[in-house]
């Protein structure tokens, strides 16, 4: 599961390459480490052609899993002795939210899947996480880390990201996954981003039917991918990258 990765491109370039014609953020400063929960840049449809937006890493989770959660904490209430009200106890359910999306014929994903819900996720690097060969294992294109781009979601949602900031409304995103390539394969067997390389695979995924956008959940083909850094460290402004 990639839950890691890296947007170090600067805004111009971003906007030249997706063709946006419409900017929602300010200063983008370089985003050597973007975690689940973080804000970071997305391209996605507007009423005036493509817009670059900030949103927050993680789409909802499914309402399974937090009446999964909701269940385990109202147990641990009751425990104690003390009374709960299931109803505003589910409705309050802190949900960091699902980062990675595999099944897309679930009920929980199909209502996003229309052009007005889709998005792409700029990106230069991203890692996935192997112990034995390093830690975080980094991959980008080639070694100069060019600009490229998940297959995402959006929507604007209000709910409980944390229990310290209550009930929030915000604007989130997460990007599909499918069965990794060889080169994914060797450091992490269970999956990969699904990654557009090319203008046509961006258009498709803008732009043409569910049906015909989904064909472009499958993994890169063996080659195109590099290992561009191992391990973890530190960057100035006191991300883990």
């Amino acid at each position: 599961m990639c839950n890691l990765y890296s947007i170090t491109t600067n805004q111009a370039a971003i906007i030249a390459l997706f063709r946006v014609v419409n900017r929602y953020v300010g200063n983008l400063p370089p985003m050597p480490g973007v975690f689940p929960d973080y804000k970071a840049p997305i391209v996605r449809n507007g009423a005036e052609g493509r817009e670059l937006a900030t949103a927050r890493w993680g789409m909802p989770s499914s309402q399974h899993a937090l009446m999964e959660a909701t269940k385990k904490r109202a147990a641990k209430f009751e425990a104690k002795g003390k009374p709960v009200d299931f109803k505003e106890l589910l409705r309050m359910e802190p949900d960091g939210g699902t980062t990675n999306i595999r099944n897309v014929k679930s009920k929980h994903w199909t209502r996003w899947l229309g052009v007005e819900n889709r998005c792409v996720v700029p990106f230069n690097s991203f890692s996935e996480f192997n112990k034995p060969e390093g830690g975080d294992i980094w991959f980008a294109l080639d070694d100069s880390r060019p600009l490229a781009c998940f297959a995402g979601i959006w929507t604007n949602w209000t709910s409980v990201r944390k229990v310290k900031e209550g009930e929030t409304t915000n604007d989130i995103y997460a990007f599909l996954t499918t069965e990794p390539n060889a080169e994914v394969g060797a450091i992490h067997p269970k999956a990969m981003p699904v990654i557009l390389t090319t203008p046509a695979e961006v258009e498709t995924w803008m732009t043409a039917a569910p049906d015909e956008a989904l064909k472009l959940q499958r993994p890169l083909p063996d080659g195109l991918l590099r290992i561009v850094g191992r391990g973890v460290k530190e960057d100035p402004a006191g991300q883990t990258t």
